[in-house]
């Protein structure tokens, strides 16, 4: 830009504001060519723009890659573990919605036998997500007397919220619906046509009792999500500090019943 002032006797003030904010360069390009054309310009600010986003889109990925660099390894893995968690449980109730839908499509044995597959799925989930929380603990545990001499109250706060009453009944009782569901789908897919098309009374009664079970299972299961979604409301009020590392907004609607 100095050599463009000097040649064009331009005020030498321009290479100067360029040098300190060299995002005004396109502005003074245009102000020095413009009675050339604007061919110059739009090149030059075509490649600009590329070359400013790839910077800014660099920069973007080393700050998340290193924003907790600050931080001593321990608790760096105390916020892995915390976010590997929110995962899981994003994953596992993606899937309770998922499962929903499908029970509440027409009961057909295809129907039947895909949410059958499909509560499968959901275990592996359950599993995987009851896997991180036990792994949280379990850290918590092992360097509990560095987290006090530093005084890193949240994790403790964090701790306390997966040991709590009410989040671990609402995982039992999932568990415990799941079962149930399965039990039902499972008897109803081997007699279907005796259930469905001959009406057969002893197959009906049969249903009945497992259709019985499964019903107190939703309810049950109703009532202690209810009450996980209170609890979890009221803890983040309480410590307002700890939302970034608990799971965002759960699985809230209550489960309808399969027909």
């Amino acid at each position: 830009m100095l050599y463009e002032c000097y040649t064009k006797n331009h005020p030498r003030w321009w290479a100067l504001t360029v040098l300190l904010a060299p995002i005004t360069t396109p502005y003074f390009i245009f102000k020095s060519r413009k009675e050339s054309g604007m061919v110059m310009f739009t090149v030059f600010l075509t490649l600009f723009s590329i070359v400013a986003g790839i910077e800014f889109f660099l920069y973007a990925n080393y700050m998340e890659k290193n924003k907790y660099a600050h931080l001593n390894p321990i608790t760096r893995q105390m916020i892995r573990l915390s976010e590997e968690l929110k995962i899981s449980t994003l994953n596992l109730d993606n899937a309770l919605v998922k499962l929903e839908n499908l029970s509440k499509v027409e009961a057909r044995i295809h129907e039947i036998k895909k949410t059958i597959e499909f509560i499968g799925t959901l275990r592996i989930l359950m599993s995987n997500n009851q896997a991180s929380i036990n792994q949280l603990v379990k850290y918590t545990n092992d360097y509990n007397t560095f987290f006090q001499k530093k005084d890193l109250e949240w994790v403790f706060n964090v701790q306390s919220f997966y040991n709590n009453r009410n989040v671990i009944q609402h995982y039992k009782s999932l568990q415990n619906y799941l079962e149930n569901f399965e039990e039902l789908l499972e008897y109803t897919y081997v007699n279907f046509y005796n259930i469905n098309e001959h009406k057969s009374k002893e197959h009906l009664n049969n249903y009945d009792e497992y259709y019985i079970r499964y019903r107190r299972a939703v309810d049950s299961h109703n009532r202690f999500n209810v009450k996980r979604i209170q609890f979890q409301n009221e803890y983040l009020l309480k410590f307002p500090e700890i939302k970034q590392y608990l799971p965002g907004e759960r699985q809230t609607d209550t489960f309808k019943l399969w027909e």
